[in-house]
């Protein structure tokens, strides 16, 4: 069955729900950035499988909304088939919601899955809606009646974090929310995040690919700690460990029904962004609601100096095995047949070997020439294109440690590159250093950082469409909250203790793209009569390849920089390389100026 039948098949659906039209998300029920296949509706009904997307059905339309990372592989994956690509973002281009308000008349029925949409979310389109007299469903569930062959609910087992990596014990944590908890005068903390919920059990499991967490929901109550996932899950140690600690476990499926039984005279503090509908709508009417931004959050962000030298060490240990790929690279280009797939999985291979390896943090971006304009491109055995010794190759990676999570981008020369790729891999670079060495006052937004990494490009007319900085977990998700560096205003100032990415980019469609990126650590710079300055410091240990820079572009400024941060690569790797590998390493690292 094609997209096209699917599309045929929801929409008979609909017929019989009374639905004038649909909208399926990307979301699970916990929110998650990369929900697992038993969720991935919105990927199996458009054949679109990047990580953000909406899809809306109507009776004579359907249609996919996707932002500009993912506008390339969108309309790759959508052509041939009756769904219609909508460029989020774009003057013009109404989002979901707004659509269906200029398309329905007054009376018509919207479903969504409640499951599948944060309360914030249903709140705004529920709004939105029956202000032109449409009808908002979120008592649906598509998936059950129309995912042929829908894959179960992962069942593997979760594993305790060791308590030479943990940090701070699961009782010192609960300790610290309960705190929060009192601050809002709350008597129970509903915890939907799947991340929240490892970072506060000091637990990890592989129910998500890439990313360590396990399916669960959590209630913290002044004097109670409940856990409601697969009991499966749980080895006998595992639950030990749990019942000494106090932790009661139900199941995952009694979540909603004990929602519904809690007491009249609670007061339930949730996440509006990170709960979804259909658990809120659950809740007793006389409860009363304390609504704010997940209590954990803050928390997990602000890694402690004990995790901050944990990551240090994932990072120089993750570094040695790049530095063994790209030799690996640069000896085989143009020497034997290499596809994008094939330096993807020997990427892997390298990082396999890493003591404390997990699995990589996310699927491995590794695009040739023009697939690296597509910002999330991934290779395919069928498509993979073959390297050549000129150009650019773009490989975007990480990995997951049981100390950290790493996410590294480096575009690397793999023979003759144009004047026009040098002059913006030299402007990537610029943007790079310029947010590296930002210095910036307590309070500061990352929507105040953004404009330094683009700022050079800005000169020559160039920009790029994504954000330039996102939160990284402690071996948990590679994208984490609450900050962000971006042209978004996000209400989360920067703190000394997150680990946030420096990774502006340029992309030319049916050219080249080019992105460099480290993950950063923010410190206390100074403290003077004006207050507390902060900046962030570079955490990721490889080189960033020197042959394409246009170095009379760099001011003196920008090449200490490099330099010296070459010297700390320098330093970090080599007693743990092999002679050959040192020199390798030695000659990535000279400087240049």
């Amino acid at each position: 069955m094609n997209t096209n039948d699917r599309i045929i098949k929801l929409r008979e659906h609909m017929a019989m729900l009374g639905l004038d039209a649909c909208i399926v998300m990307t979301q699970d029920p916990h929110g998650s950035e990369y929900p697992a296949d038993h969720w991935k509706l919105r990927e199996y009904l458009s054949g679109f499988n990047g990580s953000a997307g909406t899809l809306v059905v109507t009776r004579n339309h359907a249609g996919l909304w996707t932002d500009s990372r993912y506008y390339l592989q969108a309309e790759k994956q959508l052509r041939g088939t009756a769904v219609e690509l909508h460029k989020d973002g774009m003057p013009g281009v109404p989002d979901p919601i707004s659509y269906l308000t200029y398309l329905l008349p007054s009376g018509s029925t919207v479903g969504v899955d409640g499951f599948t949409i944060s309360v914030a979310e249903y709140r705004s389109y529920k709004s939105t809606l029956e202000n032109f007299g449409i009808n908002l469903r979120v008592d649906i569930d598509l998936a059950s009646e129309l995912f042929i062959w829908r894959p179960k609910l992962p069942q593997s087992e979760v594993w305790l974090v060791d308590k030479k990596y943990e940090g701070l014990s699961r009782r010192e944590k609960v300790a610290e929310v309960r705190k929060l908890m009192a601050e809002q005068k709350a008597t129970h903390y509903l915890i939907a995040s799947l991340d929240d919920i490892a970072w506060l059990t000091n637990m990890r499991g592989s129910d998500v690919e890439y990313n360590p967490v396990f399916y669960a929901y959590m209630i913290v109550t002044l004097t109670e700690e409940h856990l409601y996932i697969d009991p499966h899950k749980l080895t006998t140690a595992v639950s030990k460990q749990l019942e000494d600690d106090g932790i009661i476990v139900s199941k995952y499926e009694h979540y909603e029904r004990n929602l519904g039984n809690l007491p009249a005279d609670a007061r339930v503090y949730f996440d509006p962004q990170r709960a979804n509908a259909r658990n809120f709508l659950a809740l007793p009417k006389a409860c009363v609601r304390v609504e704010g931004p997940s209590l954990v959050l803050g928390l997990k962000a602000c890694k402690t100096t004990f995790e901050i030298e944990r990551i240090r060490e994932a990072h120089v240990r993750d570094g040695v095995a790049l530095v063994r790929f790209v030799r690996w690279l640069e000896q085989s280009v143009g020497k034997v047949r290499l596809t994008e797939m094939d330096v993807s999985n020997k990427l892997t291979s390298f990082r396999a070997q890493v003591d404390g390896y997990i699995s990589d943090s996310f699927e491995n971006i590794v695009a040739y020439g023009p697939n690296a304009a597509i910002v999330h491109y991934a290779p395919t055995i069928e498509g993979a294109a073959a390297l050549e010794p000129q150009g650019l190759l773009l490989v975007d990676s990480g990995g997951q440690y049981n100390d950290g999570t790493t996410d590294i981008t480096r575009t690397i020369a793999l023979g003759e590159v144009s004047d026009v790729e040098c002059l913006h891999y030299t402007l990537v670079l610029k943007g790079h250093i310029a947010l590296a060495q930002a210095v910036f006052p307590e309070g500061t937004k990352g929507i105040q950082l953004d404009a330094l990494a683009r700022q050079n490009m800005w000169r020559f007319g160039v920009d790029y469409g994504h954000g330039t900085g996102h939160g990284v977990g402690y071996c948990l998700n590679v994208h984490e909250g609450p900050q962000s560096i971006s042209k978004k205003d996000i209400n989360a100032t920067m703190k000394p203790g997150m680990l946030t990415s420096d990774e502006p980019g340029i992309y030319v469609e049916g050219s080249h793209g080019i992105r460099t990126e480290n993950l950063t650590i923010c410190i206390e710079a100074k403290r003077t009569d004006f207050g507390r300055f902060f900046a962030l410091r570079t955490i990721t240990m490889f080189p960033i390849d020197k042959k394409p820079i246009l170095v009379d572009m760099l001011t003196a400024s920008e090449i200490k920089w490099l330099n010296d941060y070459h010297q700390d690569v320098f330093d970090a790797l080599a007693p743990r390389l092999e002679p050959d590998e040192i020199e390798w390493l030695r000659e990535a690292c000279l400087p240049i100026g």
